[in-house]
């Protein structure tokens, strides 16, 4: 049964659930496919239903995982994927769009995000954008890794329509908070934080543990939950395992206090000046 999630909503009016699934590395051992199906589907059954991929994940396994997991459960998911800089051409962007729908068994990608800047001039991939979504392929589109800089440039180029951003944000990577969060919150575009838990490097931490152990939750918990506690921003954590899927919804039910927030504070200091966006 899936239970009530938290949502953020998106410039068109959507709703996107604010606590989803990534699937960075997914897909690339064979040996792990049934624990990483299993997984993504105990995260659907917990309310997480966005999931988040990208055809350059795995070159395409982690679509095609991820094809699997939700073949009978379609309508339930909030579909994320990314284009490559790359392909990301007027006309690219179209056909790698149609090869991503193929490797995920489906008609229609909820959200599509050019997964970094590159050289191809930002009016024509927005142009084929829009030519997905007046098709139907894509309910709308986004960004990925666009510093401030970057976004002032996409609104610049005809990108009003961009519906999210989805940076490395955590409590090591606090640099968007400077300015691009502020920007986009001013801008009514929600952000999306990958590696929430920066991949894991965080758990060790002691004052992490401390706090967590005060609130009988995991440092992992704690980390997911300061992420959420800010307005409009989602996570994306990655779990191949389900307990650990199950451990991350739970991060939804932990309410930091001030005080936790001064210790963090004070072991992760806010960034007191503007700072180039970082990228895994």
């Amino acid at each position: 049964m899936t239970v009530a999630m938290p949502a953020i909503r998106l410039p068109s009016g959507q709703t996107m659930p604010v606590l989803g699934q990534g699937t960075w590395y997914l897909g690339e051992n064979p040996g792990q496919r049934q624990d990483e199906i299993t997984a993504l589907r105990a995260g659907l059954d917990l309310g997480m239903r966005l999931i988040d991929t990208a055809e350059m994940y795995g070159s395409g396994s982690a679509e095609e995982l991820v094809g699997a997991a939700i073949a009978g459960r379609r309508d339930e998911v909030f579909l994320v994927d990314k284009v490559l800089p790359a392909n990301a051409s007027r006309q690219g962007t179209v056909r790698a769009c149609r090869r991503s729908l193929r490797r995920l068994g489906t008609d229609h990608i909820d959200l599509y995000l050019l997964h970094w800047r590159g050289t191809h001039p930002l009016p024509e991939t927005i142009e084929a954008f829009d030519e997905l979504v007046a098709a139907g392929e894509i309910g709308q589109w986004g960004v990925s890794n666009f510093d401030l800089s970057d976004m002032v440039d996409l609104m610049e180029a005809g990108g009003e329509s961009c519906a999210a951003n989805q940076i490395l944000y955590n409590l090591t990577r606090r640099g968007p908070e400077y300015d691009l969060l502020p920007w986009l919150g001013a801008h009514g575009i929600p952000a999306m934080a990958y590696a929430p838990i920066e991949q894991g490097r965080l758990l060790g931490n002691d004052q992490l543990s401390e706090i967590a152990g005060r609130h009988r939750v995991t440092p992992a918990q704690v980390a997911l939950a300061w992420v959420l506690r800010q307005d409009p921003v989602a996570a994306i954590p990655r779990s191949s395992d389900p307990a650990h899927t199950r451990e991350n919804a739970g991060a939804l039910d932990l309410r930091l206090g001030d005080e936790d927030l001064v210790v963090l504070d004070a072991v992760f200091p806010p960034p007191s000046g503007p700072q180039p966006l970082e990228m895994l």
